[in-house]
């Protein structure tokens, strides 16, 4: 199946950095998760939620910790449970209480970092501080097979709610009243980010993958006038950005992450600086 997608990649980009195999199976990786950062980035800036996804990162962090603890458990496997659990206690205590988002999210982001650093402290950090920088580069065939499933899991789930969190974000009062069920939205909202973001930290890496998700959602929102337009410019921003970001990297020998980052920052500021000609 892979071969087919090496076969296809070769054909369409006759560019010397796809004869690597490496390069291919990250090139596939950038297809699959910049759509899904660019999706979501969408909600997570009009909800004001920008550090949501840099405290997932954090409950991450401490679920490998929790991981490499007891030993039997899969790194991945405990980040993604722990986060799951983490994005939920967070939706719901902001949900019952008048503290702001920002405040709670602050609150958590902090004591998960404390807890993993305390947790790894024994000599396991540098095990797992690859995980702080991530490497696109190193993701491997049977990887690129959870991520495609996690496109496609995300995406059906997009479908079924993207209307309610719209609603919800504009107005959680009228959503309510319009028989929906705003927390158990909020929980399907935030357990898909975290699932994502966990999901993908190892080659993204923890200190920039925040950055991948609100800047091209910011970006968009500069030169966008309705929610089709901030979506779709969104994925187009984000995609761009990988893609490109991933070319420059190979060809600069610098960290691919950073790279797909300082691009879509790049993009950031050059629609703030044209904004006011798209709304005109």
């Amino acid at each position: 199946m892979l071969q087919i997608w090496y076969d296809i990649a070769e054909f369409l980009l006759p560019f010397e950095w796809i004869e690597h195999n490496f390069m291919k199976n990250a090139l596939l990786a950038v297809l699959l998760i910049t759509p899904l950062f660019g999706l979501l980035g969408t909600m997570v800036v009009s909800n004001k939620m920008a550090f949501f996804s840099d405290s997932i990162g954090h409950g991450a962090f401490t679920g490998i910790a929790i991981g490499a603890l007891f030993g039997g458990l899969q790194p991945l496997l405990g980040a993604v449970l722990f986060s799951v659990v983490f994005a939920i206690v967070i939706t719901v205590i902001k949900d019952k209480s008048r503290t702001s988002t920002d405040t709670i999210i602050g609150v958590f982001s902090s004591t998960a970092v404390a807890v993993g650093l305390i947790l790894l402290s024994s000599g396991g950090f540098n095990k797992y501080s690859s995980y702080l920088v991530g490497d696109l580069l190193s993701i491997r065939p049977r990887e690129l097979l959870l991520l495609l499933i996690s496109f496609v899991a995300v995406i059906a789930l997009w479908v079924l709610i993207f209307n309610k969190v719209l609603m919800i974000s504009i107005n959680q009062s009228l959503a309510a009243s319009r028989g929906i069920n705003t927390l158990l939205v909020d929980i399907l909202f935030t357990v898909s980010i975290a699932v994502v973001v966990t999901i993908t930290i190892q080659w993204v890496g923890l200190l920039i993958i925040n950055s991948l998700i609100v800047l091209p959602a910011a970006a968009s929102r500069n030169i966008t006038t309705n929610m089709r337009q901030y979506h779709f410019v969104s994925v187009l921003i984000s995609m761009f950005s990988g893609i490109s970001g991933l070319i420059v990297s190979y060809y600069l020998d610098t960290p691919t992450g950073a790279t797909i980052v300082l691009i879509a920052a790049f993009v950031f500021f050059a629609f703030f600086f044209l904004r006011k000609r798209f709304s005109q």
